[in-house]
């Protein structure tokens, strides 16, 4: 049975684990409200930047550019974005179970042929794909530490590059998008070829505007498409950012409000230790006096 001094020091030590949770959950708000603001900067100019290339691509001959050109999957990208840290709850390990899940429903194929690689963004993925043996084609580790728009420019470079060049047929992404707080939600995209968006539900009633472009829609559809992959993915990897944040201000404040419920506990049994404690040295006591009394 614990002795009273070694509840004493559990109780310090679970009081000190709740001040790491309440600092890191606060860390994390703010860094949360700073992720929001990115995100909701950045998503109105990606999504009218695919309804644009969406509206432009029905003018022009997609099997002109090898970018936009479907062709037969036969490698297969999966770029599976996680976090570099831990202690976010179960930001990680839900994406990284569905992309398993994803991958045996849609490409046991491919994987079975050994056509199916990954490119992971964040320690974590890197980590799970490593032990289970999974085929990482390239790791980019600590991004998220210093998120700029010019790292995620190279990532499309390389990405692009190994489309263009054949070593995929096809890019996917997953990650979680930012939803609320509580629950960040699982999302996979097609990265390359493109596939532009359709017009909207609310527009197809609606006589279709047509436009006299300058330079030609081919032109400006060349021009366009760089820019919509650094976007897309720089949105995803704000998407990402801003979940994990919000994961990990959940999971600390779950964490802290567990410490407070065992301190409470772990001090109802100190009190109840304490107590019989002292009623066994008081029984002591009175039954030392007994024996002298009855002696003399």
């Amino acid at each position: 049975m614990a002795t009273l001094r070694d509840i004493k020091q559990r109780i310090n030590g679970v009081k000190k684990t709740q001040q790491i949770t309440k600092a890191m959950k606060m860390v994390a708000a703010a860094k949360l409200r700073r992720a929001q603001n990115n995100i909701l900067s950045a998503r109105p100019f990606a999504y009218e930047l695919a309804d644009m290339l969406g509206h432009l691509v029905r003018h022009v001959d997609i099997r002109l550019n090898p970018l936009l050109k479907p062709r037969e999957v036969k490698n297969v990208c999966l770029v599976v974005v996680t976090s570099d840290r831990g202690l976010c709850g179960g930001f990680n390990s839900n994406l990284l179970r569905s992309t398993v899940a994803y991958i045996n429903k849609h490409y046991s194929r491919q994987f079975e042929e050994g056509a199916v690689s990954l490119v992971c963004i964040g320690r974590k993925g890197c980590e799970f794909f490593k032990r289970r043996n999974y085929p990482i084609h390239r790791r980019y580790i600590g991004v998220f530490g210093n998120l700029n728009f010019h790292d995620v420019q190279d990532i499309v470079e390389e990405l692009k590059d190994d489309y263009l060049n054949g070593v995929f047929d096809k890019v996917e992404i997953a990650y979680n998008e930012f939803k609320s707080v509580v629950l960040p939600r699982i999302t996979f995209e097609q990265f390359l070829p493109i596939q532009p968006k359709e017009i909207k539900e609310e527009s197809k009633s609606k006589a279709v505007v047509d436009y006299i472009y300058e330079p030609s829609p081919e032109v400006i559809v060349n021009k366009l498409i760089p820019k919509h992959l650094d976007t897309h993915l720089w949105r995803v990897m704000l998407e990402s950012n801003a979940a994990e944040e919000g994961s990990r201000m959940a999971a600390m404040d779950a964490a802290t409000e567990n410490a407070k419920e065992l301190i409470r506990t772990l001090n109802l049994t100190y009190n109840k230790a304490r107590q019989t404690a002292i009623t066994t040295e008081i029984m002591e006591i009175v039954g030392g006096a007994n024996a002298l009394e009855s002696s003399g």
